[in-house]
This record gives structure tokens, C-alpha cells and sequence, in this order.
């Protein structure tokens, strides 16, 4: 990597203030968005760089984090844009294999699951405000969007994520119910049989409540 190219004092006063107030903020908004903490790493590295070169469009004060936030979300999009050129032939290749590789393990908690299951833009939307505790105007500044934007993204996504979390508790529920049905049926394949609440009697479940039962 070439050297840097130099700057007046002052710049290079502000490029270190910049690096002590968000490396570490940036490291970890980096780390939880790639598979590897060195990929982290490199991240940081090349946003600084863009940081050293772009000094003068750094904002001050408290603007800082965000707009580090989206030159390291730049920098990541390119370089998955790099590796996917790069992995395309192996991408033919493996076509070929016949041996499978076993998929990555499911997210620990139904939040994370849920998640996994919205968009990569809505992902991003919610970590940077779970994760990065970011407010709205900081958002805008990281996505480069309005401060409305954000915040209709941020209902639907939030809509979207309530939505699968209730779509994984229904199924839950129905991988219970199955299993518990099964047991109930009797041993030669008819359907499970049930008592009426009232009287104990045994009725299929089809069987009709006689008149007056639901009166009784």
C-alpha cells in the first residue's frame, strides 16, 4: 500500500483526533458484518484511507462516527462486489463437486432468525439502530438518504420483523401440535378420538354435540 501522501499540520491533527474518537466504533460495526476478524480489519484499514484522502468532507463533531460508518459500509459493498468476480469460477466449479458442503448453523435466537429471513437494506436498517444505537439524522448520514426516509424504512422494517417473528411462533406451534395429535390416535390408524367437556362421553371428531349440550 503506498504511503500516504502528506498534509499540513493541521490535517493530520484532525485524521488522528478522527482515528482515536472512532476506530474503535468502526472496528466494531466492521467485525458484525463479516465472517473473519481479520476481513474486519482491512475494512478499518481501507476506511481510514479513504478518511485520510477525503480529510477535508470528514464532518465534525459528533457526524464524525456515522460518516465513518458509511465509507466502511462502501468499502465493504466493493469488496463483496471484488470477491464475487473473483469466486465465479469457483462458483462453476463447485457445481461440479459432489460432496456438499453442510450449511452454516441457524441463528442461536428467533430474533436473529427472523432477521435473516428481511433483506440485506432492512438487516443493515435495524442493526444500525440495535446494534449502533445510532439515531435517525446519523442513519441518514450512513445510508445517504433523508432523515423521512429513515424513517419509513425503519416502520417497515420493524413491520417486516414482527411479521417473521410471528411467522416462526406459528410454526413452532404447529411442529408441537403434530406430534401431540399423533400420540392421540388410537392404534389402528382412526382418527384420534376426544371427550365431550360435560358428560366424558367419547365422540370422533366429527361426531355433532348433541342439542343442548353447548347450552347445558
Amino acid at each position: 500500500m503506498p504511503a500516504p501522501e502528506s498534509r499540513p499540520p493541521d490535517n493530520e491533527a484532525r485524521f488522528t483526533a478522527l482515528f482515536e474518537s472512532t476506530h474503535r466504533a468502526l472496528l466494531s460495526y466492521a467485525v458484525r458484518r463479516v465472517a473473519e476478524p481479520a476481513d474486519a480489519a482491512d475494512v478499518v484499514a481501507e476506511s481510514f484511507l479513504v478518511a485520510w484522502r477525503r480529510i477535508d468532507d470528514v464532518p465534525a463533531g459528533t457526524d464524525a462516527r456515522p460518516w465513518m460508518f458509511g465509507v466502511a459500509r462502501r468499502v465493504m459493498a466493493n469488496a463483496r462486489r471484488s470477491d464475487r468476480r473473483r469466486m465465479a469460477l469457483a462458483d462453476r466449479l463447485r457445481n461440479h463437486l459432489t460432496d456438499v458442503v453442510p450449511p452454516p448453523a441457524d441463528p442461536v435466537s428467533d430474533v436473529e432468525r427472523a432477521l435473516a429471513r428481511l433483506s440485506d437494506d432492512d438487516q443493515e436498517l435495524l442493526r444500525l439502530v440495535a446494534w449502533e444505537e445510532l439515531a435517525r439524522d446519523e442513519i441518514a448520514l450512513v445510508l445517504g438518504i433523508s432523515r423521512t426516509a429513515v424513517r419509513v424504512r425503519l416502520h417497515r422494517a420493524r413491520k417486516r420483523l414482527t411479521d417473521q417473528l410471528a411467522a416462526l411462533a406459528a410454526a413452532e406451534d404447529d411442529d408441537v401440535a403434530t406430534p401431540a395429535a399423533l400420540l392421540a390416535a388410537d392404534r389402528t390408524g382412526r382418527e384420534p378420538l376426544k371427550r365431550s367437556a360435560p358428560g366424558g362421553q367419547v365422540m370422533s371428531r366429527w361426531a355433532q354435540a348433541r342439542p343442548g349440550i353447548e347450552e347445558a
